[in-house]
């Protein structure tokens, strides 16, 4: 049985990632005032960080056209694959499921669309692991349940030193009352649920990358899959020298989060990403 796999550009894998692994990436939108990109196609994403710096305008992102699913998956019917499972960022977070659910409604296929309840590396090990089942041989069953039961373990965490972006992309959800705080608090966010929600404040920001450390330490040997996401902090070095206590950076995936994720964390927010064992 040929399954494929296909998933969006917040997952914020590298072109290596998916070429190797043969998986198609339908990219969302960015939006600098009048002027419209697709995610990575038309804007690398060292051009996006150029752009955000030098633009007054905030970047908006929107979910890709249904066209853009229907297409990838009529043409990977047609190519032979007798299954696709699209994984997507969290139906929390964007309109980018629904989207593919429109894309695939008129087409005859197998076509299974899960939402991940995640982003940025933890929706890029999620995929990632699907299309290695794939290609081993897997079900689109077996797939799906893969993925699922690493959803209902993934952890995701953040660290964000503004909170205009969240703010004015609308995507703040049950963490309100971040508003409120002083402009020398550091706000601390968790999204392992699917929406942003508080996880603490501190008062630097050597202490709040001290946090996302702390939630490694919780679970001493008990994770994997440890993805360290970035939109440039000039001081991720800072955090991969305090986990390198605790798990060998080898196995560390440490990655720039691309334009999907960026747009609303802000220039410097750190993410982190892993699996809990049970």
């Amino acid at each position: 049985m040929t399954v494929r796999i296909v998933t969006d550009s917040a997952c914020d894998l590298s072109s290596e990632e998916t070429s190797s692994l043969g998986i198609d990436v339908v990219p969302l939108s960015i939006r600098f005032g009048d002027q419209q990109f697709l995610d990575r196609d038309e804007l690398s994403v060292d051009d996006f960080y150029e752009k955000m710096a030098a633009s007054d305008d905030l970047p908006q992102t929107a979910a890709p056209a249904p066209g853009a699913f229907e297409t990838v998956f009529r043409d990977r019917l047609e190519e032979g694959a007798d299954a696709v499972v699209c994984i997507n960022l969290s139906a929390g977070l964007s309109a980018t499921l629904q989207s593919a659910e429109t894309g695939a409604r008129d087409l005859d296929g197998d076509i299974r669309l899960v939402d991940s309840l995640s982003i940025t590396g933890g929706l890029g090990t999620m995929v990632l692991e699907a299309a290695r089942a794939a290609n081993s041989g897997a079900s689109a069953d077996e797939v799906v349940a893969l993925v699922e039961n690493l959803r209902s373990r993934t952890r995701v965490y953040g660290a964000i030193d503004t909170l205009e972006n969240l703010k004015k992309g609308g995507r703040i959800g049950n963490a309100q009352a971040l508003l409120g705080s002083v402009l020398s608090i550091k706000p601390l966010i968790d999204i392992s649920s699917g929406v942003v929600e508080e996880a603490g404040r501190q008062r630097t920001r050597r202490k709040s990358l001290g946090w996302l450390r702390d939630k490694v330490a919780e679970h001493g040997d008990a994770i994997s899959n440890l993805s360290v996401m970035h939109a440039q902090a000039d001081d991720i070095d800072v955090l991969l020298e305090m986990l390198a206590a605790l798990v060998d950076p080898a196995d560390m995936r440490v990655g720039v989060i691309g334009p999907v994720v960026a747009s609303h964390g802000g220039p410097g927010v750190v993410g982190m990403c892993f699996t809990l064992d049970s």
